[in-house]
């Protein structure tokens, strides 16, 4: 079943210049970008990106480093798209990460850990929302 998920080079990545072997990446592995742009968020805007974990001890933290510098995000395309994505990123511990995913590569830590992808359809719905009107959506 082909899905759409949303993908995050997020800041780390993009200030280190990795966003062009990430993007080559995500093609090699036959996705389809549908819609992407770059963003620079703000504390309020990563906040609300990351509401779900408002709770959660890393949430300063994470939307600091969010909001921290720009980021690209993405609309992939693809049969089985959300667990391709998350298989390509690997475990958001890039110390626990497969070889020769994104997160191995080139993540700095797991929270400085270069990209992000939703985890389920919902969120995935969500997520795409949250940065692309359905008419940026080719």
């Amino acid at each position: 079943m082909t899905e759409r998920t949303l993908a995050i080079i997020k800041p780390d990545a993009v200030g280190r210049r990795l966003a062009g072997t990430i993007i080559a990446r995500i093609e090699a592995e036959g996705f389809q970008i549908r819609a992407m742009k770059r963003v620079h968020l703000s504390k309020a805007q990563a906040e609300g990106f990351y509401a779900v974990h408002r709770e959660r001890p890393f949430f300063a933290s994470l939307t600091a480093f969010m909001s921290s510098g720009p980021a690209i995000v993405m609309v992939l395309e693809s049969s089985g798209g959300i667990k391709k994505w998350r298989t390509l990123m690997g475990a958001t511990d890039p110390a626990k990460a497969d070889a020769g995913t994104l997160r191995k590569e080139f993540a700095e830590s797991i929270e400085r850990n270069a990209t992000h992808g939703s985890d389920a359809p919902d969120t995935a719905a969500y997520e795409i929302g949250y940065f692309f009107a359905g008419i940026e959506l080719i």
